[in-house]
């Protein structure tokens, strides 16, 4: 049964059923402007409505509970909410029969480290209040009290960065990381304990009124034991991921193969006793697609990086001032960041609208930059 609800913006947004005007065999979904948003083997995996099973045994793990009916969990991801390319992986609502109150589970999958989730999730969660306020029809202008599901935050991790098992990101860091950017400004010299002291001073001092934290789960092959052994479909996951990096990773014994092959033999290798072992082979097109978008995109944001540092160095040390260099680190920063939308947009991650808006551009002003930027390609000159 699919479940709609009309969002602010005046689009029907679906729930519980993914369709297929929606989610086609490739494991695709449709953007703005019939651009195609690409999903991910996780999602693909503890996302589907026939994968029940696989999506409680997840939340078991998770919440180090025993429940055994998959009906008592709601799928009610948000399907257009785009953030570089990818879409919120997974949220649940969860029964009263199973964790004694409601509660909302927003889980997201992340395959290198980001410390921006805890606002990442906090819009998913306002999204999915929104959501679950128009379909229960409460009055949030009524003098009655509402009471909401109880929600859960997490971020599954697999990155290759190096991270402890288990993470609490809080939204606070990143109202002391303003109380910095300003303190930097006032030229004032402090070392860095003195720093973080006057950092907590003024943030007790500020005393936010939003709090949020998201539990970040190393799922990485050998960490998390605990929660692997729990949920079979995701330790399988973990295996997978772990065995098409092993494969690519030249150790004098099996020796370096490319992505497209490591895949390949990672599918053939997977033991007859893994549970998704069926729905992987019999997907593999569609699982060396989603491995690929999600492999060129993390490469891609690595090389924004790494670009964007270099460039701005450089332009610092020509400078010669600590002024010069932080202005060259931005402008680096800046062009790096325009190749990697121009990338994604190229690629069908991102439609050129969500493009132009990352880049701060006017649309036009960014399909130019884009063909431009084809041109240099087939010259030879990018």
């Amino acid at each position: 049964m699919t479940e709609n609800y009309l969002s602010h913006s005046g689009k029907t947004n679906m729930a519980v059923d993914h369709g297929a005007e929606r989610w086609d065999l490739t494991g695709d979904f449709t953007g703005h402007g019939n651009r195609v948003i690409k999903s991910r083997l996780f999602e693909f995996l503890f996302g589907r409505e026939e994968h029940k099973p696989w999506i409680l045994d997840l939340y078991n793990a998770v919440n180090g509970s025993a429940h055994d009916n998959p009906d008592d969990i709601t799928i009610n991801t948000i399907e257009n909410v785009v953030y570089l390319g990818m879409k919120n992986d997974l949220s649940l609502m969860v029964s009263e029969t199973v964790s004694f109150y409601r509660g909302m589970e927003v889980y997201e999958q992340q395959s290198t480290f980001n410390p921006n989730m805890p606002v990442r999730e906090f819009m998913y969660a306002g999204k999915l209040y929104d959501k679950f306020l128009y379909l229960s029809g409460a009055n949030r202008y009524g003098r009655q009290l509402i009471s909401l599901p109880i929600p859960k935050l997490v971020v599954f991790y697999n990155g290759e960065e190096e991270q402890e098992d288990q993470v609490i990101l809080e939204l606070s860091d990143s109202f002391k990381e303003e109380i910095r950017h300003v303190l930097k400004n006032t030229g004032k010299t402090l070392t860095k304990e003195e720093e973080e002291a006057e950092i907590d001073r003024l943030f007790r001092k500020a005393d936010p009124d939003i709090a949020v934290k998201v539990r970040m789960i190393n799922i990485n092959y050998g960490h998390s034991r605990k929660i692997l052994d729990a949920c079979k479909p995701l330790a399988e996951y973990s295996w997978f991921i772990h065995r098409i990096r092993t494969m690519m990773k030249s150790d004098g014994k099996i020796g370096s193969v490319g992505l497209e092959a490591a895949i390949d033999r990672a599918i053939d290798e997977m033991p007859d006793s893994f549970v998704t072992r069926e729905v992987i082979l019999g997907n593999r097109a569609e699982v060396k697609d989603m491995c690929l978008t999600e492999y060129n995109e993390t490469e891609a944001m690595g090389l924004f990086r790494k670009e964007g540092r270099e460039e701005g160095w450089e332009k610092g040390r020509e400078e010669g001032l600590e002024k010069g260099r932080e202005e060259g680190l931005e402008e680096g920063f800046k062009k790096g960041s325009l190749q990697v939308l121009l990338a994604l947009v190229h690629d069908g991650l991102l439609t050129p609208a969500q493009g132009a808006e990352r880049a701060k551009m006017d649309e036009e002003s960014f399909l130019r930059e884009m063909e431009n930027n084809d041109q240099g390609v087939s010259s030879g000159r990018v």
